[in-house]
């Protein structure tokens, strides 16, 4: 049997995965990395320790799984899309810590860039709002700021990358350059139709066109490696792909009018629109999808920034869980939510609001309030917040959607994905398989490889799921979702 070696390098770990060449899941093992807080807003990882973490990772897999080193036929690679790091191009190293996606140092600047007009022509080259979410605006901050790097990335003695450009860098010794197209879209500096980096743009930002690594197709060769020494003969990469692309990939979405939804650290909801542009007018932004062999599929995405983070504060700030898995028992213990709302802004709200300088609240609190109302509301606002994207989605994408697919980690609350369900009134599908993300880059990595030789063979492949249908009578999901605008409303207003 052949086997894929997958890196699902994402905000909070880097995950090492064995896959068999038709998607069944072999092993799979997880290394987490620092998250470092500068400021508050600020975000920002060691991308050394993500190269060490991966190299970890992969390092004990491979000991666990000694027998499958010599069927390995390729490396594939997913990411979190939005980090962007700034590194030695002798060397690989970093020259500063990586910039997260979630961090919004760069706010004042994009503010700005607003107010000067050029809203409208970073939408239309990059399907993409001016946003801080974004690399761009953290890249002009960055060189701004320090003046010594701009110098080494105009002298050549420096490069830009998103995580999969870095780790590609470090992984080939610095022999392959190179991204792919779901990335590189992702940083306000590409344009969608060329599929080319813009110049224009490149100029607004101040970031050095010449500093930006080539870009290739997802399922073209980037390289080979020999994961630091850990494989006696070196290794082709195929498969190279952000990480809720890949999920859309893995969910078998390879038609217009599909959706999902991948649940992390953060949340993107996609819907694949096919080959040609559209835009939103009503806060989504338009995503390349992926390209295979030169042929483009396009995508609405609405984003949300904090869904796995929510809880991950319930757990690290307040202490109110010890474990992530405790929330669904919690949840399920008080009847209702008490009428607690938990607006995960924690930094800023994305689509549909798109409000940067929105804060986190929690709304309704009463005397009667308890630790079970606290946990159940913050689950029920992550559900909430895929409600707004979804019904956006299906509005401005003219589809009626009957059903949206489900992955991440998340999906093993039954709570809050039965909660989804019913708020959205949609049939969600929750992949038996959370490694959606690895597995999208895996098949990508086929194709690449000549494995399958189509999109019809790759459809074809198992796709297991548990169905949630909504339960909730459609009066009570409308009141529960009239408290959530209120909620947000008390937010917005300040």
């Amino acid at each position: 049997m052949k086997t894929i070696l997958a890196i699902d390098q994402s905000t909070s770990a880097t995950k090492a995965i064995l896959f068999s060449e038709g998607g069944e899941l072999l092993d799979k093992t997880a290394v987490s990395h620092a998250q470092l807080y500068p400021q508050p807003g600020w975000v920002e990882h060691d991308a050394d320790e993500i190269y060490h973490c991966t190299l970890q990772a992969v390092s004990d897999l491979l000991a666990r799984n000694p027998a499958k080193v010599d069927s390995l036929i390729c490396l594939s690679l997913t990411n979190q899309r939005e980090t962007i790091v700034v590194f030695d191009k002798a060397s690989g190293a970093p020259l500063h810590n990586a910039i997260v996606w979630q961090c919004r140092r760069g706010g004042a600047i994009c503010a700005e860039m607003e107010a000067a007009g050029h809203g409208e022509l970073v939408r239309q080259r990059t399907g993409l709002k001016i946003d801080t979410y974004f690399p761009a605006s953290k890249l002009t901050w960055l060189l701004n700021e320090r003046p010594d790097l701009h110098q080494k990335l105009i002298a050549g003695e420096a490069l830009i990358g998103t995580i999969d450009t870095y780790l590609i860098y470090r992984l080939t010794n610095g022999r392959t350059f190179a991204t792919d197209q779901t990335n590189a879209s992702r940083t306000l500096l590409f344009d969608i139709h060329k599929m080319a980096w813009d110049a224009e743009l490149c100029a607004l930002f101040g970031v050095p066109q010449a500093a930006l690594a080539e870009v290739r197709d997802s399922n073209a060769c980037f390289g080979e490696t020999d994961l630091g020494g850990a494989l006696a003969r070196p290794l082709p990469i195929f498969g190279v792909m952000g990480d809720s692309q890949a999920a859309l990939f893995a969910q078998r979405c390879l038609t217009p009018g599909s959706a999902k939804v991948t649940f992390g650290t953060g949340s993107s909801v996609l819907l694949n629109i096919g080959s040609q542009v559209a835009y939103s007018d009503n806060g989504l932004v338009t995503a390349v999808a992926w390209v295979l062999n030169g042929e483009p599929t396009y995508a609405l995405e609405g984003i949300t920034n904090f869904t796995g983070a929510t809880i991950a504060w319930l757990r690290d700030q307040l202490s109110l869980i010890q474990t992530v898995e405790e929330t669904e028992g919690l949840a399920t213990a008080v009847p209702d939510n008490g009428g607690v709302y938990l607006v995960p802004a924690f930094v800023g709200l994305s689509a549909p609001y798109w409000q940067p300088q929105a804060r986190a609240a929690i709304v309704g609190l009463t005397p009667a309030s308890t630790k079970n109302h606290v946990v159940r509301a913050a689950l029920e606002g992550i559900a909430y917040t895929i409600g707004d994207v979804l019904d956006l989605m299906a509005q401005d994408g003219g589809v009626t959607l009957q059903h949206v697919h489900a992955d991440g980690g998340a999906v093993h609350n039954h709570f809050l994905m039965q909660f989804v369900a019913d708020v959205t009134q949609l049939s969600l599908r929750a992949a038996n398989l959370p490694e959606l993300s690895a597995l999208g880059a895996a098949l990508a990595g086929t194709l690449g490889l000549g494995v399958y030789g189509s999109l019809a063979e790759i459809a074809a492949l198992p796709h297991g799921y548990l169905e949630y249908k909504p339960a909730m009578a459609t009066a009570v999901a409308q009141t529960l979702y009239a408290g959530w605008q209120r909620a947000v409303g008390q937010v917005l207003a300040g």
